[in-house]
């Protein structure tokens, strides 16, 4: 495996059976279903991750779920780049976000973490802004609801459905940024109506 051309993806999310198909966990979704694409090649665990490497279509990839809870996600991706020697430019952090409506996917070549703290926490630990990432909508917290308590609740059925055809775009969003770059994906996945 060519380490010049080698992405890595990084799914955040939280470690456990009791944060699955949580909000919050939409990233750990989104890895799930990117890892079934590439034939589920084995997971193992290292760098404070499950990882996994493989192809995606002629590009060398590595898969990674950071074991360390959320707002620690920084630590892992850190490790994992250094090892593989993967520059900032060529990882991709897949998220969720409250301040996008459900479903709806807005890919950055850089910039601040929004306000998203395991994206923050990457962004001090690899000392860039310039980290590509995809920000997966998951509306706004209900004035009846915390913040905290809100991004661990599940997905309503009627929810689930919005969230699974999204998940079907980001997996394309994620091959384009693969193939064509940060740019190209931008251009074609932000300008979408999902």
């Amino acid at each position: 495996m060519s380490s010049s051309t080698l992405k890595l993806v990084v799914g955040l999310g939280n470690p456990g059976a009791k944060y699955e198909n949580t909000r919050h966990n939409i990233g750990f979704d989104c890895l799930q279903k990117l890892h079934a694409s590439m034939g589920s090649p084995g997971v193992q665990s290292k760098f404070e991750s499950q990882i996994t490497k493989g192809t995606l279509g002629s590009h060398d990839v590595v898969l990674a779920w950071p074991m360390t809870y959320m707002n620690c996600s920084g630590r892992a991706v850190a490790q994992i780049a250094r090892f593989y020697k993967i520059p900032a430019e060529f990882i991709l952090v897949v998220c969720d976000d409250l301040s996008l409506p459900l479903g709806k996917l807005r890919l950055r070549k850089s910039g601040t973490s929004g306000g998203q703290k395991g994206l923050d926490d990457v962004l001090k630990a690899l000392a860039t802004l310039d980290v590509p990432r995809l920000r997966i909508g998951i509306d706004a917290t209900p004035e009846n609801l915390q913040t905290v308590d809100y991004v661990l609740s599940k997905f309503s059925k009627k929810e689930r459905q919005v969230v699974e055809e999204s998940l079907g775009c980001a997996l394309d969003a994620i091959q384009c940024w693969l193939v064509d770059g940060i740019d190209k994906a931008m251009n074609r996945f932000n300008a979408s109506k999902q």
